[in-house]
């Protein structure tokens, strides 16, 4: 079963220096409020649902979603794969890169993009990234949004359980079938147990996913980007945009702890944990997630020389 990616032609490929390239697609007016979604590590910009995006944009918003560097259509650093292991243990030499260089792609896009200032939304690692872009680049954001993420590190109870994580970690299959299955089986352990899942629509979400780039190397490396970044909770009080942190009670794989100690780092941020919901974003819970993201985005002050213009 060929999967048609409807998108491959509104994509877009900006530079944003240090020789790398990040795809990206945008929703609704370029007038309205940027909302730069940021995707979760080894995931492509697809995984923000183009329904997902347009309940956004029907909250006021100019949304943009993108591929981070090493998956999808963006640059691959290249390079042999990283020692995973060695990183779980603390020994992260053999990154690429880190969480740092990954927010400067984020930077770099939003120059692209001609955007000052915009609002920020990731899931997951792209919850870190988004703490990052938050806490060393303020001036870019006007509210952070940061769902089922947490402040890193390896304290244990605030690390992905190793139990939920050698499923991630395990060798996909090359085989294109045999990969949605994989994939498939990796959100049913990890998923919402409190919300139906539509599997068929996982599946074929897996399979544009596979045709459009099957490049299991470039998870590794985000994974080793967020072991080398270490625990972040000394910067993470340096943010002071509005600040939500959402996270499901019933997330198997970050624990909900994870997202609490974001919230009690980050200073004022509001914290709201979802009965039922996993590491995942069941469209059932869509309304009320892209609400709790605007609300919290209407409480971001005007940027500085906004305010001057006006005065």
């Amino acid at each position: 079963m060929i999967v048609e990616d409807p998108t491959r032609d509104r994509v877009r490929m900006a530079d944003v220096g240090a020789g790398i390239e990040i795809a990206y697609e945008t929703f609704g007016d370029p007038s309205d409020p940027t909302m730069l979604l940021v995707m979760g590590l080894g995931m492509q910009m697809l995984a923000w649902d183009e329904e997902f995006c347009e309940a956004l944009v029907d909250r006021g918003f100019h949304v943009v979603r993108y591929d981070n560097r090493d998956v999808g259509l963006s640059t691959k650093v290249g390079g042999g794969p990283p020692n995973v292991i060695a990183g779980a243990l603390g020994i992260t030499g053999s990154s690429r890169y880190t969480l740092d260089e990954m927010a400067a792609d984020a930077v770099g896009l939003l120059d692209e993009l001609g955007v000052d200032r915009a609002h920020v939304a990731g899931v997951s690692m792209g919850g870190m990234i988004g703490q990052t872009l938050a806490a060393r680049h303020g001036e870019r954001v006007a509210s952070l949004a940061s769902i089922m993420s947490g402040p890193g590190g390896r304290r244990p109870s605030v690390m992905p359980r190793l139990s939920v994580m050698g499923t991630l970690l395990a060798k996909p299959p090359v085989e294109r079938e045999a990969y949605a299955t994989h994939i498939a089986r990796i959100f049913t352990r990890i998923g919402s147990p409190g919300f139906d899942h539509d599997y068929e629509r996982l599946r074929r979400r897996v399979l544009m996913m596979y045709d459009r780039c099957y490049y299991p190397i470039g998870t590794a490396r985000q994974l080793m980007a967020i072991m080398a970044s270490g625990d972040r909770t000394e910067e993470l009080r340096r943010i002071h945009c509005p600040t939500l942190v959402i996270h499901g009670k019933a997330d198997k794989l970050m624990p909900t702890a994870a997202g609490e100690a974001v919230a009690r780092a980050v200073p004022s941020a509001r914290l709201e944990l979802i009965e039922g919901m996993g590491h995942d974003l069941p469209v059932q819970i869509w309304p009320r997630v892209t609400r709790s993201i605007a609300d919290n985005a209407a409480r971001a002050k005007p940027a500085p020389h906004a305010a001057a213009a006006h005065a």
